[in-house]
């Protein structure tokens, strides 16, 4: 499958609190920082489809606002349910951004966050 790269965030701008929300092509999609790395999933809990970026990010895991089904941050596997693990998108810095590969082809029906 076929990806583009997009410019997501200035490296010195990433909120403090360690996480961003943001929209790349046709995903929505949340960076980590966790311990200084940078990882990249679609913005939709496997779970309910709500959007993790509500979530809080804790001891280096996301959780979901939604049912609490959490997620590591660092490979998206789901911890202590038997939920899929988080589409992850790859990363990569260049001149001070923080750059991610989203697929060209749109986001299904169950990668779509739901909104309210």
């Amino acid at each position: 499958m076929s990806a583009t790269w997009f410019e997501a965030v200035a490296i010195d701008a990433f909120p403090e609190e360690g996480k961003l929300a943001t929209k790349l092509g046709e995903w929505n999609v949340l960076i980590v920082r966790e311990d200084g790395a940078f990882t990249a999933f679609n913005d939709c809990c496997t779970h309910q489809a709500s959007a993790l970026s509500t979530g809080r990010i804790r001891r280096g895991t996301i959780m979901c606002p939604l049912h609490g089904a959490r997620f590591e941050a660092r490979t998206g596997k789901c911890i202590g349910g038997a939920y899929p693990a988080l589409r992850m998108f790859e990363t990569r810095e260049s001149e001070g951004m923080l750059e991610v590969a989203v697929p060209d082809q749109p986001p299904a029906i169950g990668e779509r966050p739901k909104l309210g």
